[in-house]
């Protein structure tokens, strides 16, 4: 049983190790403090893209929501301050852990296609539960000496098909 909170990336694997690290318990830790600074840092601005694929299998449906960077914080912080007000029956770190799966990272040179899926739910204090059940292709590179995401396309349906 692989353990949620471990990089499964050894230190050796430097740029696989680094992206997780960015994608899963910084990213998870910054949107449940609802504090984009702790990920400003982890985006390359110029030139950045993020695609909506609300949830559906044809890219005629997919959304170009995320022209610029800022317009991805600002959701970001958006969702992240609408999760905050939820009352969860669960630690709600430990089922985000729970539900991501970030094992297959593709470099060429200084580019990386990232796959971050996601798989479960949380269970709510009022017995319902949110269901977490999409994934996202992030655009990574070597920027300025460091990993950074520079575009994605999100919220796919996993499993696709």
């Amino acid at each position: 049983m692989r353990d949620p909170f471990k990089n499964p990336f050894k230190v050796s694997e430097a740029a696989r190790h680094a992206i997780w690290e960015m994608l899963v318990p910084r990213d998870i830790d910054a949107f449940l403090a609802a504090d984009w600074s702790l990920v400003a840092g982890d985006f390359v601005e110029d030139g950045f893209l993020g695609i909506d694929a609300r949830r559906d299998v044809s890219p005629d449906k997919w959304r170009l929501a995320f022209p610029t960077l800022g317009a991805y914080r600002d959701e970001w912080l958006r969702q992240a301050r609408e999760f905050a007000k939820l009352s969860f029956a669960e630690d709600p770190r430990t089922a985000i852990f729970t539900t991501t799966t970030l094992e297959d990272i593709e470099i060429e040179g200084e580019m990386a296609l990232v796959r971050k899926k996601f798989d479960g739910s949380l269970k709510k204090a009022d017995g319902s539960t949110d269901v977490m059940r999409w994934q996202t292709l992030y655009y990574c590179r070597l920027h300025e000496g460091w990993w950074k995401i520079c575009g994605f396309t999100g919220y796919l349906p996993n499993p696709m098909g």
